[in-house]
């Protein structure tokens, strides 16, 4: 079918569904250099495995289901979100209702014997495992390797002797105690720990705040990689020992120098089939979350330098343009989806509910729209304890999201709209007041204490039908909402408002229904596309 045979109407969806990839910045370059951040979304404490000529990529995903993203590459620029590890948070009835900065913290990613494994802390129940053959298909259910409070960002390794170990760190919050690291010896089938550790370092006069372990091996030494200094001000170090127990000698080996990238730190160590070595991390740049950043590394004198050395001081700062990795890869220009078309019987793999969800919510169709019923709320503060938002992340420093929506409301009240989602939040509305709808502007600051939302504007909706609703994001983070009931002329409506990042995420965006009371037959919203443009 040719666009000069399209409708006019059907044409405009097909523009506004086209792929993201061609819509926000790349970071191929397309002339064999790269631009960093490789992926400008919040995949948070990433780690990275390379099998043969595939990379893939899990990282945080906190209180989101489903959960562990799993991305993949050919060439560690270039990513696509192919799978979940985790269709559910564990313990499933703790996670039916929102747990804000909870769940999964800092997994570590391997190949071990034909499996995948993923270690994660949950600093309230323990560690935890799942594994897989097929990262791209069925993951098994997770395993609790131990029930633990306070012990996070675990990894395991395989010794060439046949030994399984398990290093990790604590979260202070639980755990009362922080910046050390704890190495186990763990089952070889790698279920179950066989002793209570060993403290190997202690980060308490030169790396405070020591976390995101990483075990590896190379020329003989045990190294553990460990970020410190804190998430937004921190380094990477690299511990080294020629005994798994250490005594680990210790080396910062990345920090932000004179750059811009702050706290460059917690990633992953990934050798090329040519024997090239490449550093994943991430920086936290709020309100976007922690995006993705590669950096080249290199061995010299057994240790693991990261970075380029720009100012002379002995320590790697993070590039921001370099050439593409030589994995002989030849793939096109793409970055992890956000646009949805709702035109097969799934949803896309970019959207997350804020609690473990319930079917009822929404109903994906092969009919061309998203079936979103409108929730009743059980007396919310506000949005910030609903569980049946359905979000995703932020994709570009500047983006526009629309969506179109035609709304079917029955009952005072009922609404569902386009939302900003974070410690403060603002949404754009399609609203019941009383037997008549209109559009509502909405803001809630300090949503997570439980402030109540306000009205900041209303405009009456002169159509029944069709109605797209969409957000600017400008620099910083700074959003303004407008609709339209023909998909070309946006009116916009309420204050401009700042994006703010939830708790140890990035402000997220998305779709939601709610209503006010249980009645028969409450009303629905069917959402017809989602999609991202500059």
């Amino acid at each position: 079918m040719t666009f000069s045979s399209v409708p006019p109407c059907l044409l405009l969806t097909v523009l506004l569904a086209a792929p993201l990839a061609a819509q926000v910045p790349q970071p191929d370059n397309g002339d064999g250099t790269y631009t960093n951040p490789i992926i400008h979304a919040d995949y948070s404490d990433p780690d990275v495995v390379r099998v043969g000529e595939d990379f893939y990529l899990t990282a945080s995903s906190f209180n989101a289901a489903p959960g562990l993203p799993i991305l993949h590459s050919r060439d560690l620029v270039n990513w696509e979100l192919i799978n979940h590890a985790l269709p559910v948070q564990v313990p499933r009835d703790n996670f039916s209702r929102p747990q804000h900065g909870n769940g999964v913290w800092a997994p570590a990613i391997r190949y071990h014997d034909g499996y995948y494994y993923i270690y994660w802390g949950d600093p309230d129940f323990g560690i935890y495992m799942v594994r897989t053959q097929d990262p791209a298909g069925e993951w098994e259910d997770p395993v609790l390797v131990r029930a633990a409070r306070g012990w996070i960002d675990p990894c395991p390794f395989w010794d060439d002797d046949g030994k399984a170990y398990l290093v990790h760190a604590f979260a202070g919050s639980r755990a009362g105690f922080k910046s050390v690291v704890v190495v186990h010896e763990m089952s070889p089938d790698g279920t179950e720990l066989l002793d209570d550790g060993v403290l190997v370092f202690d980060g308490h006069a030169d790396h405070g705040t020591m976390e995101g372990t990483k075990m590896h091996k190379h020329n003989g030494y045990y190294y553990i990689l460990a970020p410190a200094g804190g998430v937004a001000t921190g380094w990477q170090t690299v511990l080294r020992s020629r005994n798994v127990y250490g005594p680990y000698e210790d080396r910062v080996v990345l920090h932000q120098g004179n750059t811009d990238v702050n706290g460059p730190h917690q990633g992953a160590w990934v050798k090329l089939e040519n024997g090239d070595d490449w550093f994943v991390h991430f920086q936290e740049k709020q309100p976007y979350g922690r995006i993705v950043h590669l950096q080249p590394a290199r061995w010299e004198d057994d240790w693991l330098l990261i970075g380029v050395d720009q100012n002379n001081d002995g320590i790697g700062e993070p590039v921001a343009t370099y050439e593409m990795p030589r994995t002989g890869a030849k793939v096109a220009p793409t970055v992890p989806l956000v646009s949805d078309d709702f035109n097969t019987p799934e949803i896309g793999l970019q959207w997350q509910w804020q609690a473990n969800p319930r079917a009822e919510w929404a109903y994906p169709t092969a009919m061309g729209f998203l079936r979103m019923n409108l929730v009743v709320d059980p007396g919310y503060r506000n949005l910030w304890d609903a569980p049946h938002l359905l979000l995703s992340k932020l994709p570009a420093e500047t983006f526009t999201a629309t969506t179109k929506v035609n709304f079917s409301g029955h009952f005072d009240g009922e609404k569902t709209g386009l939302i900003m989602m974070g410690r403060d939040y603002a949404y754009l509305a399609l609203a019941m007041d009383g037997d008549a709808a209109q559009v509502q502007a909405v803001h809630c600051p300090d949503a997570e204490n439980g402030v109540p939302e306000r009205v900041m504007a209303t405009a009456p909706l002169a159509s029944d039908g069709d109605v797209y609703l969409r957000v600017r994001v400008e620099p910083g983070g700074v959003c303004h909402f407008s609709y339209s009931t023909d998909g070309q002329a946006f009116t916009e409506l309420g204050p401009a408002f700042q994006a703010r990042e939830g708790k140890w995420i990035g402000a997220k965006m998305g779709l939601f229904g709610i209503r006010p009371t249980h009645e028969n037959d409450g009303g629905y919203a069917d959402y017809d596309w989602f999609t991202v443009t500059k």
